[in-house]
């Protein structure tokens, strides 16, 4: 695109994104969206209050005679973190925390969960996926040089989530996910975690050990989990007035935890995904998705979010450090790494995918999700 367009409400443009549109105002699809869909997603008022408490009475009532309530993945970053605190300290439920360790985790991150879990009585089971294999398939995608390369880490937290519910008999999971901070994102550039097909497609290509000590997990596989086991997936951040700033000082207060640069930065190797992956491969500032939702629900100007934008997005020499650290452990030189970065890219649908998640039409779908509960009798 010759001409960049930024949204004249929140801070979205058209630099990398040829999905975004603009209004007669200037005002851009991801916006306009959001603020519709905030009317029937995100209840920071007396209405959030009264579906809090009644989610709060379900999971305790499933929880009788069990040992836990709920469970849920713990990352180290502030909407897991603040989920946690918020479940076990001030909602007093008895949540299972599985965090997992693949050894990208910063020292902050590890402190944080340490201090959170052991300060709000919080159980917790560290899953450490193994080395070797869990290696060799994010080194895979990083040679196919696809935008989502955080898809393992993913599906292996979902597979491991998945596990414990059954194993436990617990049908909640308490996600992190949430509207006031997380309202826009761009459509292009990701893909599900869940694409089994996809990832083996991608590592029979690139990887070069097995991939059997890996729990992972297909959409078919969540599909009955869900719709057999009856396991749910809730999200209670989107019933409270959920700031960002008041949290981070909240869980300061508790546990002292410490915020990291940005979001999502808890995890080196997700860092260099989201600040240079992104943005130098295929042009991709994630800045302007997580900015652009704090002016969503209120907890930013677009003028300090412009501001906050034009800062650096990291600190250079830590990045180096950053960069290294991940790119030894991936066994991966820094010639290679940089080759790959200035090398055109490729969308994950250069590579195999699963037919259900390449459909487009809603009545597609539904068509051939009515034939998959045939099949499952559900």
């Amino acid at each position: 695109m010759n001409t960049i367009q930024r949204c004249t409400r929140c801070i979205m443009d058209n630099s990398s994104d040829e999905k975004i549109t603009f209004d007669k105002d200037g005002y851009c699809n991801y916006c306009t969206a959001a603020l519709w869909k905030s009317k029937y997603r995100y209840f920071p008022n007396a209405e959030g209050t009264s579906k809090l408490n009644t989610l709060l009475t379900m999971l305790k009532a499933a929880g009788q005679e069990k040992e836990f309530d709920c469970l849920m993945g713990i990352s180290g970053g502030l909407d897991s973190s603040y989920l946690a605190y918020l479940g076990a300290v001030k909602w007093g439920l008895r949540i299972l925390a599985v965090h997992i360790d693949d050894g990208f985790d910063t020292e902050l991150a590890k402190t944080n969960i340490n201090n959170l879990v052991a300060k709000a009585g919080i159980h917790l089971i560290t899953i450490r996926p193994d080395e070797e294999q869990f290696l060799d398939l994010t080194r895979a995608f990083l040679y196919a040089e696809v935008p989502n390369l955080a898809i393992p880490q993913d599906n292996v937290l979902f597979a491991t989530l998945y596990k414990f519910a059954c194993e436990k008999k617990i049908k909640y999971f308490l996600a992190g996910t949430n509207f006031a901070l997380e309202s826009i994102m761009q459509s292009g550039n990701m893909y599900s975690a869940y694409d089994l097909k996809h990832i083996k497609a991608i590592h029979n290509q690139f990887g070069t050990k097995p991939l059997d000590k890996l729990p992972l997990i297909s959409w078919l596989q969540r599909m009955i989990y869900d719709k057999v086991y009856h396991i749910n997936t809730l999200s209670p951040l989107n019933y409270i007035d959920y700031n960002k700033e008041r949290a981070i000082r909240e869980l300061h207060e508790f546990s002292g935890f410490e915020y990291y640069e940005a979001k999502h930065l808890e995890n080196k190797l997700t860092k260099i995904i989201q600040l240079v992956w992104f943005k130098e491969k295929f042009g991709v500032d994630k800045r302007t998705s997580h900015l652009s939702s704090l002016i969503v629900s209120g907890q930013m100007s677009r003028e300090d979010a412009l501001a906050e934008y034009n800062r650096p997005a990291y600190d250079k020499v830590q990045m180096e450090k950053d960069i290294d650290f991940v790119l030894d452990r991936l066994k991966i030189s820094k010639s290679d790494f940089f080759t790959i970065l200035n090398q055109p890219p490729k969308q994950h649908t250069d590579y195999k995918t699963s037919y259900w998640l390449t459909i487009k039409n809603d009545q597609q779908k539904l068509k051939l999700l009515r034939k998959l509960k045939a099949k499952l009798y559900l």
